[in-house]
């Protein structure tokens, strides 16, 4: 019985989040993705970064994180750099116009998160808080 639960809460998990992303994307018209945006935050947050790092800490393959950053830099919201020690080494950074489509991203997402959380009561939402605060411990 137990492991049925298990499963439906993953299962009902798994359909929120296809929803929340299938709603911010028709929502954010930029042609990006969540991947695209997820970038761009590493970049805003560590600066400029080998791509081999990002897609490391991103969990993404290199071949991915290339598809992405070609077509991050296309659209001028990063630029890549050649190291001057060594010229084989890339990294890749963000753009002042990166920097306002992530600050619009992050915005259109929590402009929709809260959409959402105004749907439950207060108690309803107290105890979500208490569920993702016990899930995001590192115990």
């Amino acid at each position: 019985m137990e492991e049925q639960n298990i499963f439906e809460l993953i299962h009902n998990m798994d359909n929120f989040t296809n929803k929340l992303i299938i709603q911010w994307n028709k929502s954010f018209n930029e042609d990006l993705g969540v991947s695209h945006v997820l970038v761009l935050s590493h970049l805003n947050q560590n600066g400029k970064s080998r791509p081999s790092d990002i897609a490391k800490q991103l969990g993404l393959t290199p071949p991915t994180l290339s598809y992405l950053a070609d077509k991050l830099v296309a659209k001028k919201l990063a630029v890549r750099i050649v190291d001057e020690a060594d010229r084989r080494i890339i990294y890749l950074n963000i753009t002042d116009k990166g920097i306002e489509v992530l600050e619009r991203a992050i915005l259109e997402g929590q402009k929709l998160r809260k959409n959402l959380f105004q749907k439950l009561t207060e108690e309803d939402r107290a105890q979500l808080a208490n569920i993702f605060e016990k899930m995001n411990r590192e115990d």
